[in-house]
């Protein structure tokens, strides 16, 4: 294990819960950490920009050293005119892990350092994980196929080996990651975390519509579509929120990525594709909208046989 000091003796299970658009917001992030989970948001999903330091406010008023650490998902593309104003907020808040995404950059990670804070980068292949961790990144978020929202097309087994053929620092793996077992196996082919989202979002604290919620619940990994049509990069997405829109989801067009632009999403407009909803392809394990520490209580006994079943099957 390479698990930063931050987060060793903090948590119940080797997981953090990926920063999803809209629906990440303090009550989940709050929910997650107590349950003994690393707890992330993005920025932008504090809206209009003002929103961002109340959040930072409560979430340190709330939250103790007893709980597991939160994190802040800084989107880091040039597109995003919010990236300076919310940087300086997480360096003034000592935000304890950032999470960039879209870009490596050394004077993000530089000013996350300056108060103790670690920089977790998100790639999705090995080339990209070189060049996060040349500009200062601590630790890598391997985003495999399967993921929810923006995903890669690599193995998890392939992109982590490729990973940890050079590389010992912390690593939480990505990619159809819904159970307990999961992250024990994400452990076993050399990660040290786990990083699970669509779970998630089938809690009673997740932002996210009824409806949203309950089609995780219905749905399997057929019912994801992996497309680059709804913001230039490529990602996964489920099926009847597609058709809800009045497309073909085995036949959508694809987007010039050149076009990608996150002024809207920082200005708090509203996006033509907020009702698309993502979701990786680990949903068919999800049976029921429940509470947050009720679903990391069930990964954990989930973790804890499986770890057991491998001392047995080694014996």
């Amino acid at each position: 294990m390479s698990l930063p000091p931050l987060l060793e003796g903090r948590l119940s299970l080797p997981l953090i819960g990926s920063p999803m658009f809209i629906i990440s917001q303090p009550e989940l992030v709050i929910a997650q950490c107590r349950a003994g989970v690393v707890g992330a948001f993005p920025s932008l999903n504090a809206r209009p920009s003002g929103v961002f330091e109340q959040w930072l406010q409560q979430l340190t008023a709330t939250l103790t050293d007893k709980d597991a650490p939160f994190a802040v998902n800084l989107i880091v593309h040039r597109s995003n005119p919010r990236l300076e104003e919310d940087l300086a907020l997480c360096v003034q808040y000592k935000v304890p892990i950032v999470i960039t995404s879209l870009g490596a950059r050394e004077d993000v990670n530089a000013a996350i350092h300056s108060y103790g804070g670690i920089v977790l980068h998100d790639v999705i292949d090995n080339r990209f994980a070189r060049k996060a961790v040349e500009k200062g990144a601590d630790g890598l978020i391997a985003v495999a196929a399967g993921a929810g929202g923006h995903a890669g097309t690599q193995s998890p087994f392939a992109l982590v080996e490729e990973i940890r053929s050079w590389f010992d620092g912390p690593v939480a793996l990505s990619g159809a990651i819904a159970t307990g077992r999961s992250i024990a196996a994400a452990q076993a082919m050399g990660a040290d975390l786990g990083y699970m989202g669509s779970a998630f979002i089938a809690t009673s604290e997740a932002n996210a519509d009824a409806a949203y919620k309950q089609a995780i619940v219905d749905g399997s990994a057929s019912d994801i579509v992996y497309s680059n049509l709804f913001t230039g990069v490529h990602g996964n997405y489920l099926k009847p929120s597609i058709i809800a829109a009045g497309m073909d989801p085995d036949n959508l067009p694809d987007s010039d990525p050149s076009k990608m632009d996150f002024a809207a999403t920082a200005n708090g407009d509203k996006k033509a594709w907020r009702d698309i909803w993502g979701c990786g392809q680990g949903i068919g394990a999800i049976k029921a909208v429940v509470p947050a520490a009720e679903l990391v209580a069930r990964l954990r006994r989930e973790y804890d046989a499986a770890l057991a079943r491998l001392c047995n099957v080694r014996a």
